[in-house]
């Protein structure tokens, strides 16, 4: 929003940023007014908004825009050389995407420069569009940008970051220079009908100084149910780290609100093969939820792709972390040599102040497709949402395949289920078998003779068949055991397990949630097993 007194300003301060060097005579015709600004301000002026009822933007992309295949698109490249801070001395630039396809809603793009910040306009001509079938002369004069990408100075041809799309973004794990799973600013009503999903409407990027090593990035959040600021601060390395402070305030009250989400694909692995149809063993992005409880405990949750949509809660207070993590790095279970799935980040989020009560939330949605992505991730506040309030969040995040924390105890590093039952006898009835490997912590120092103990729990069902030895091929353990079912429901049936000697635990707590299969397909199972 532009105020009179800033129109006022603005004409002085580009005398003074043009006398400096710091803003080029070129930069000046493609700039909007200048205007105070700050994060405070942001607060406030995301608090205004959310005072007022939500007004979806006027102007959307033109219909052909719209219009394009995913590669007339895709062809649209911005030119690197006008690249956002391309002229001056620094560790980063900014390229912008095109309006287009899906991202047909105008994202404002603003430069801040000693405290004042200024529009960035756009201009057809900054991007390549011979071959998506747009002229630059069919395109108003008032079209906006859809998102952007940051790069660095370590390979400018590759970017290392970007926002795109309602409030999702994502980084590569510098260490793999791979893309994989994202985040979002917020989510809303996540496996609820509707679901929210809300857009950062405006952004604004701090100049960085010619050594500066973190680029700070402000966003406004606009939505039906909320408006929100948020700051960025991105520190590139290995893993990538970007702190989080986000301030949101909601204009109603909200059923499900998730802080921190994260959004991941699982088609197939080890553990499900239920849409195993394809000649790659294993397609995700991340193959579990790792959380680490406010009361110390550390529990591992490896995702699927159930039949039907499912949604699960992990009540908590004052979490200390969790995160999707992709931690199979082997590229023999995957034997994709195209997307290198075994090189996608993981992403660890941390609290920086205490959140109180409330649940590390997670759905799994049912999939065909490894385009879509089909797992999300978040924390819920316990106390219920109303419209008029102020929420406080900060929190980092770490992008990459190594994490800033980890249990002393053993991991989980495969799970494996198929049919249950002893090889060579006849199976009686249907059950289930389920093989947990754990590696680290104190396991290679055991005792061959270890009296190694599994403690296991369901929800519903009998345990049997139990055991634990050691794995010499991994240096650890395999626990192994069958559930057997009480009757034909079909209903999920929740497993934990850890491993212990006496009174010491020697892992992390490995929990899932199993959906058994329908009664004929428990006797298809049997028959065609031999019995």
């Amino acid at each position: 929003m532009i105020r009179r007194r800033d129109f006022l300003q603005s004409a002085a301060l580009l005398s003074t940023l043009s006398a400096s060097g710091i803003v080029s005579a070129a930069e000046q015709a493609f700039r909007g007014p200048a205007r105070p600004f700050d994060y405070a301000v942001l607060k406030g002026q995301a608090r205004a908004l959310a005072s007022k009822a939500y007004a979806p933007p006027s102007k959307l992309a033109p219909r052909a825009l719209q219009e394009l295949g995913y590669d007339e698109y895709q062809s649209i490249r911005f030119k690197r050389e006008d690249a956002l801070w391309a002229d001056v001395e620094g560790n980063f630039r900014l390229e912008f995407f095109h309006m287009g396809r899906g991202f047909k809603e105008p994202v404002r793009m603003h430069e801040i420069v000693d405290g004042q910040a200024r529009e960035i306009l756009y201009r057809p001509e900054l991007f390549d569009l011979s071959r998506s079938g747009i002229t630059p002369r069919s395109l108003p004069k008032d079209l906006s940008w859809a998102g952007f990408r940051i790069h660095t100075a370590t390979d400018w041809e590759r970017d290392v970051a970007s926002f795109l799309g309602a409030s999702y973004f994502r980084s590569v794990g510098n260490d793999t220079r791979q893309f994989g799973l994202s985040a979002r600013g917020l989510a809303i009503d996540t496996a609820l009908d509707p679901e929210e999903f809300p857009r950062f409407s405006e952004y604004y990027f701090e100049r960085p100084s010619p050594d500066a090593r973190t680029l700070v990035i402000y966003g406004l959040m606009d939505s039906p149910s909320v408006a929100g600021a948020y700051r960025f601060a991105l520190t590139p390395g290995a893993p990538q780290i970007v702190e989080v402070d986000a301030a949101i305030y909601p204009r109603k009250a909200i059923r499900r609100l998730g802080i921190a989400p994260l959004t991941s694909m699982y088609q197939v692995g080890e553990n499900d093969r239920r849409m195993g149809y394809d000649w790659r063993p294993e397609i995700h992005d991340s193959d579990g939820l790792s959380m680490y409880r406010g009361n110390g405990e550390w529990l591992w949750r490896p995702i699927s792709n159930p039949p039907l949509l499912r949604f699960n809660s992990y009540f908590d207070e004052n979490p200390r972390g969790f995160g999707l993590l992709q931690r199979d790095r082997d590229f023999n279970n995957y034997q994709d040599d195209g997307v290198f799935y075994e090189r996608r980040p993981s992403l660890w989020i941390e609290p920086k102040s205490p959140w109180g009560k409330g649940s590390v939330q997670l759905t799994e949605i049912p999939t065909v497709d490894e385009t879509f992505d089909n797992i999300v991730a978040f924390w819920n506040p316990a106390t219920p949402i109303r419209g008029g309030e102020e929420l406080l969040y900060s929190y980092r995040m770490y992008w990459g395949t190594q994490m800033p924390v980890s249990s002393n105890l053993a991991e989980a590093v495969a799970t494996r289920t198929g049919l249950g039952g002893v090889v060579g006898q006849r199976r009686r009835y249907f059950s289930w078998r389920f093989a947990i490997d754990f590696k680290g912590g104190e396991l290679a120092t055991l005792p061959e003779r270890a009296k190694v103990e599994p403690v296991i729990t369901v929800s519903r069902g009998e345990v049997e068949i139990t055991s634990a030895r050691p794995l010499k091929e991994i240096g650890g353990y395999r626990a192994m055991f069958d559930v057997k079912l009480p009757d034909e429901s079909m209903d999920p049936v929740d497993i934990r397990l850890f491993l212990r000697i006496g009174h010491t635990v020697l892992t992390e707590v490995w929990t899932y949630q199993w959906s058994p299969p329908a009664m004929k397909d428990r006797l298809l199972m049997l028959q065609q097993a031999g019995h």
